[in-house]
């Protein structure tokens, strides 16, 4: 421990402070609400200073429930759900719910202090808390921790080199997280330019400059050939019930020129077919073994997550087989990460799954160009497609009549690999990134372990 003038002393800090948490006046009462007095609710304690309140109660509110008004510059400690340990400094007097504790200090201990040390001792309050869906910890627990004590000024001076060294480091913090944004764009600018032609060279040019065009020896299937052909392909082996229907192409009219040898397709056109998942209730369906059971967390930007995974027997599986997916197909995120898309990788020889649209063997297009071409939608927000206005959501009918940008096969294949290429080195970047980010966390932690034993020079 770090010699000083006087002795460091250890408290519980129940012994030296008081604790009080507030209350919720009744939400059926009107009168009680949009008064004066600033109501603070656990979720806006975000590890800084209180100035504003989503909501505010009146002085009936007041009087007529268990909140009560804390004094400006009360250190405020959430107990409940998802922000236990989360801090706050009030800026102004205000009251709380009873999700937040209060904590008093006597004038020799400073609040930033103390402010800190409780920060310090975050994980410990979090792996306290007791619970299930809601978990919370008590006053009680608060009160109990065991706090170190110098003097006032040291900890005024530790106060003030823990801010240093913390500054320091957010300006580190600051610089990865702006790589990160940094990386983000990059990896949309690949996808749009992936799909508008711009990435690699076209089959056109590539022709031209071994000295063949599009007509006579060395032509080569222009998307409009390679569309004709599975069209002309499709009708020939029609095999259902009725007159073929042709599927109906795009409306043009308003989208822009493609690169030469591209052309607009359908997915509708372009696949065997587009239909939806599972979308009945699944209380009673899952198995702890069986055919795989893909949900929306499950998709991820261009992979497969097998996270949280569940399962179907397979006397269900053959019972709502309209959903089946195989290997190539394409699964797309249809409400919340709307438009988000995998292709099925050959780790699912066959599975099933919830309410995805389905793009169903791709007859025109390598799959991962599709899944490129859809999430490049999903990172500009396309609304094309998008119905509803509660929830924006995708429906079959929708992604079946989207137009797609059709290159040819050969220059889908060149696109797919330079975007394998550029895409595998971002997220080489993004790893070390978030790796240093953790690190940063580690930092943090380890500055505050110091301080409060008295190793921060």
């Amino acid at each position: 421990m770090k010699q000083t003038n006087m002795p460091w002393r250890f408290v519980r800090l129940g012994d030296v402070a008081k604790t009080a948490s507030g209350g919720t006046p009744k939400r059926t009462e009107s009168a009680y609400y949009g008064g004066g007095i600033p109501w603070v609710k656990s979720g806006e304690l975000g590890d800084s200073t209180v100035f504003e309140t989503s909501e505010t109660i009146s002085k009936t509110g007041l009087d007529n429930s268990s909140a009560k008004i804390f004094p400006k510059g009360t250190l405020c400690v959430a107990l409940y759900g998802a922000t236990v340990g989360k801090l706050g400094i009030l800026g102004a007097d205000a009251a709380t719910n009873q999700a937040v504790c209060g904590v008093f200090l006597p004038s020799e201990i400073d609040t930033r202090f103390a402010y800190r040390f409780l920060e310090s001792r975050r994980r410990q309050l979090i792996e306290s808390a007791k619970g299930g869906a809601q978990p919370n910890i008590s006053q009680e627990i608060i009160r109990d921790l065991q706090c170190p004590l110098p003097p006032l000024p040291e900890q005024r001076r530790i106060v003030g080199e823990i801010e240093k060294q913390f500054s320091r480091l957010e300006e580190g913090v600051e610089a990865l997280k702006r790589v990160q944004a940094n990386l983000k764009r990059y990896r949309a600018a690949v996808l749009k330019a992936a799909c508008e032609g711009q990435l690699v060279p076209t089959e056109a040019e590539r022709q031209r400059g071994k000295g063949r065009g599009t007509r006579g020896e060395g032509k080569y299937e222009t998307g409009e050939e390679l569309l004709a052909r599975i069209l002309a392909e499709r009708r020939k082996n029609w095999q259902g019930r009725g007159k073929y229907k042709e599927p109906a192409a795009s409306d043009t009219s308003k989208l822009g020129k493609l690169p030469e040898g591209w052309a607009w397709a359908t997915f509708e056109q372009i696949s065997a077919r587009v239909t939806v998942g599972f979308v009945g209730s699944m209380k009673h369906e899952y198995v702890d073994r069986g055919i795989p059971f893909l949900r929306g967390q499950n998709v991820r930007e261009n992979r497969f997550d097998p996270e949280g995974l569940l399962y179907i027997s397979p006397e269900f599986h053959k019972k709502i087989s309209k959903s089946t997916i195989h290997p190539g197909d394409l699964a797309v995120v249809r409400s919340g990460g709307v438009g988000v898309t995998c292709v099925i990788p050959e780790t699912l020889p066959e599975a099933n799954c919830s309410d995805l649209v389905l793009i169903q063997r791709p007859l025109a297009f390598i799959p991962q160009y599709g899944a490129y071409f859809m999430n490049s939608l999903a990172k500009r927000n396309v609304e094309a497609g998008k119905v509803g206005v509660a929830l924006t959501h995708y429906n079959t009918k929708s992604v079946a009549a989207m137009a797609v940008p059709l290159p040819p096969l050969a220059e889908q294949s060149r696109i797919v690999a330079e975007v394998e290429r550029r895409l595998s080195v971002v997220e080489e970047m993004e790893a070390t990134v978030e790796a240093n980010l953790q690190r940063a966390t580690r930092l943090r932690q380890s500055i505050l372990q110091r301080a409060f034993a008295g190793e921060l020079a």
